[in-house]
């Protein structure tokens, strides 16, 4: 198994929506590998009706000085509207998805915002399965939240690193894990798992 000495997670919060009367965060995840830079996620286009109930307060990447141009590839955990909305930014960039998720997001109503997975330009590349995006990073299935939902998961020589969408919506999935997603993510034992609606990593509660 290859693993990497240096790597960085940096989170950016792109969003906060409304949920249960409390504001929750939405955050995308910039992996620096030293081959590349992997955005994990992308966040909410713009208001949209279908998410109207959620009141989505906006904080676009463009007034982040965030360097679009240095983006190498991005990968999706899932199509919820929330982590799939600004794939049109990254147009002709690789966005590697689970088959499985790009499949359900285009079959299933009322799964998404339509428009947004299939944006013009965007260019998936479908996934089935585990899969080695780079040298001791991978993509690896974590079905629960979602069927075609897929982790990040960096081999640091130590415990891994994983970025993890929404594998736990809360940090309370985690301690208590029940899908099979968060069952297999736990099971990997990681140093820390970065959560989208969380606006810090979770790390396993100390013995």
């Amino acid at each position: 198994m290859t693993t990497i000495s240096s790597v960085k997670v940096t989170p950016y919060l792109v969003a906060d929506l409304l949920a249960e009367g409390e504001r929750m965060p939405v955050n995308v995840h910039v992996i620096d590998h030293p081959d590349a830079r992997i955005l994990v996620d992308t966040g909410i286009r713009e208001l949209h009706p279908a998410a109207a109930d959620m009141d989505p307060r906006l904080y676009p990447l463009r007034e982040q000085n965030f360097d679009f141009a240095s983006i190498d590839m991005v990968v999706n955990t899932h199509l919820h509207f929330d982590h799939c909305g600004n794939n049109h930014l990254f147009a002709g960039k690789p966005i590697y998805v689970q088959r499985r998720e790009l499949e359900d997001a285009r079959s299933k109503q009322g799964y998404t915002i339509n428009e947004w997975v299939d944006a013009p330009d965007i260019e998936y590349v479908m996934v089935d399965g585990e899969f080695e995006l780079l040298p001791g990073v991978r993509l690896v299935p974590a079905p629960g939240h979602t069927d075609g939902m897929q982790v990040v998961v960096i081999e640091t020589g130590g415990r891994p690193i994983v970025v993890g969408g929404d594998v736990g919506v809360w940090f309370g999935e985690l301690d208590e894990p029940s899908s099979e997603g968060q069952l297999r993510v736990l099971a990997l034992n990681p140093e820390a798992v970065w959560l989208t609606h969380v606006n810090e990593a979770w790390r396993p509660r100390s013995v």
